[in-house]
């Protein structure tokens, strides 16, 4: 079997103190963290790293949000719709980083752009691994070429059972894309294509999904021309993605991964393919991209209104260097290693 992709680990980039937290004395940033999954907890273990000595308060979605009044920021990471808590949120006027990865709660969070502008408070919208991380190595993939025409995702592995319940859900939908410039639905399931992850995890069979990725990405590069996403899946998942899950979901999977790849033009006229990517747990990805979108909020990064991952205006290469910060190592995809010749006698 031919050796597979080779890819290039990213050295952790140096973390830059913020010069208005040196100019003056350090001010306690109150977090409300909604929902204690097993990417909730992740994000709980993640936050002293951006706001050393901040004060965390769980918030159970399901009973009174009131303990998230006067937060600095409140990070919704409990499964099922966040529509709900986002609204609630936005009215009392406490920013807001969802991890969602619904495309109704994604539609229906980008109508909450004006509530958010009124109050003066940013929501980000996709702040998970996908979207979310996939969207900030998009844009650093992007920002390497002339012209892109191209953006595919692909996605390996879940975190928690909100999550399995999830993908299993994505595998029995509509998978939107976009192809030369015309927006397509396709049956969730179909269109299988051999994707290649960072090592450890390999080559997997991915197949169309219903994500909110291209949604969000045709909103980042309206000059891309063909979008798509995909997840991975073998063929029990397949064939019993329209029924109810056979078996409780686990606990958490094992490591996952996801992989995005840009085409365009080089500055010499050159057509070329970018590919980036992440081999690591799921919830840590998760957790990471939220923590280090929580703590662009709590600096007064960014502006009010919905924030998009990857958007032009974003300091993608420093939101980069945090998640690196937080524990997750970024990694390029670097060429095919040739097989050396065998000798002859």
């Amino acid at each position: 079997m031919p050796a597979g992709p080779r890819y290039r680990r990213h050295a952790p980039a140096a973390w830059r103190v913020a010069a208005a937290r040196a100019a003056g004395p350090l001010m306690v940033s109150r977090v409300a963290l909604v929902g204690n999954g097993v990417t909730g907890g992740r994000i709980a273990q993640r936050l002293n790293i951006v706001a050393p000595g901040c004060q965390v308060t769980q918030v159970d979605p399901r009973c009174d949000l009131s303990p998230a009044h006067g937060a600095d920021v409140a990070i919704l990471a409990h499964g099922g719709p966040q529509i709900r808590s986002a609204t609630r949120l936005v009215a009392m006027g406490v920013p807001i980083v969802s991890i969602t990865d619904r495309v109704a709660d994604v539609q229906a969070l980008l109508e909450l752009d004006d509530t958010a502008r009124l109050q003066g408070v940013p929501l980000v919208v996709g702040a998970g691994m996908s979207p979310g991380l996939t969207g900030l190595l998009a844009r650093h993939l992007v920002g390497q070429l002339e012209s892109c025409d191209e953006i595919h995702v692909a996605v390996h592995g879940t975190a928690g059972p909100a999550c399995a319940r999830q993908h299993h859900r994505a595998l029995a939908g509509h998978a939107h894309g976009l192809h030369d410039g015309e927006q397509t639905v396709k049956p969730a399931g179909s269109g299988r294509e051999l994707c290649w992850f960072p090592e450890p995890v390999g080559a997997y069979d991915c197949y169309r999904a219903e994500l909110p990725s291209p949604m969000l990405f045709h909103q980042n590069f309206p000059e891309v021309d063909r979008i798509s996403a995909r997840v991975s899946a073998n063929r029990r998942d397949r064939l019993t993605a329209r029924l109810p899950m056979l078996r409780p979901p686990h606990s958490e999977g094992g490591v996952g991964a996801v992989r995005v790849e840009v085409r365009g033009r080089a500055a010499t006229g050159e057509r070329i393919t970018l590919i980036a990517g992440v081999a690591e747990l799921v919830a840590t990805s998760a957790a990471a991209t939220a923590t280090a979108f929580a703590g662009a909020v709590l600096d007064g990064s960014l502006n009010a209104g919905v924030v998009f991952s990857g958007a032009p205006e974003l300091d993608t290469l420093g939101l980069l260097h945090s998640v690196e910060r937080l524990g997750v190592r970024l990694q390029e995809f670097t060429g095919i290693p040739q097989l050396s010749p065998k000798k002859t006698t």
